[in-house]
């Protein structure tokens, strides 16, 4: 049995999460923490939450062996130290993390197992895997460009998962690219080591991810669209049950697929 608490169970992901997980054999929610906790006491939605639910994390005081977060990165610091205080595994699921954040879990991952991947979709990983061999065949004489499309409510752009594939591209490739946020203007000529990356934002658009490799007379797109935020979740859970058997250590999706 996996004893898990969730790190932003009142958010969409975290409801997603909460019936996935509910459905599941060997897996427990044994409590939840979200920061609006206080407006949802005996509300209905409540109710259907077999679990502690607690504003702060660091109220809580139920025995877990994981937990799984969704939420903003503004709680990773607090989530981080609470994890280390209780030697708790940690899937990190929330977005657009910060150089800060990003430094504060290299420096946490001596001192517990964390995993962490702005997008928990196997599909994309896989798309990361397919760019890091096919961008060296092709840098020399492709243009490459990222078209990212999300609903009306993504307050990040870029998406984090456009900038993961943006790294991807740049890693993999021998010049390193110049990375440009849409266009504008009259002398927008695109250069060879130009990376530029299109944010589209409107109506319940999931999320959707096209990279673009334009070379003469021919033209490779390679697109990933997710249908639900089930799939999601599922890499999560997928990531959860990977972590409880690791080392510290901050492991990633290709660690998962390898």
């Amino acid at each position: 049995m996996i004893n898990i608490i969730i790190h932003g169970c009142y958010g969409r992901m975290g409801r997603i999460l909460h019936n996935i997980i509910s459905s599941m054999e060997n897996h427990k929610i044994v409590a939840g923490v979200d920061i609006s906790a206080n407006d949802h006491k005996n509300s209905f939605k409540d109710s259907l939450y077999e679990f502690p639910v607690y504003t702060n994390i660091e109220d809580c005081s139920v025995n877990a062996d994981i937990v799984i977060d969704f939420t903003n990165y503004k709680s990773i610091n607090g989530l981080v130290k609470y994890c280390i205080k209780h030697k708790l595994p940690v899937v990190i699921a929330t977005t657009a993390l910060g150089r800060e954040e990003l430094e504060l879990l290299e420096f946490a991952s001596s001192k517990i197992p964390i995993f962490y991947s702005s997008n928990m979709s196997v599909g994309i990983n896989a798309i990361v895997n397919t760019i890091e061999h096919i961008v060296p065949h092709l840098e020399e004489d492709f243009n490459m460009e990222i078209i990212e499309k999300h609903h009306i409510n993504k307050i990040d752009s870029p998406s984090g998962t456009a900038l993961l594939l943006a790294n991807t591209i740049n890693e993999a490739s021998a010049e390193k690219k110049n990375y440009l946020y849409g266009r504008f203007g009259k002398d927008n000529k695109c250069n060879a080591n130009d990376l530029c990356i299109h944010s589209v934002r409107g109506g319940t658009i999931c999320g959707e991810h096209t990279i673009v490799f334009a070379g003469y007379n021919e033209v490779i797109e390679i697109t990933h669209r997710a249908y639900s935020r089930d799939i999601f979740a599922i890499g999560a859970i997928r990531a959860a049950k990977f972590l409880i058997n690791q080392e510290n250590g901050l492991y990633s999706m290709s660690n998962l697929i390898s």
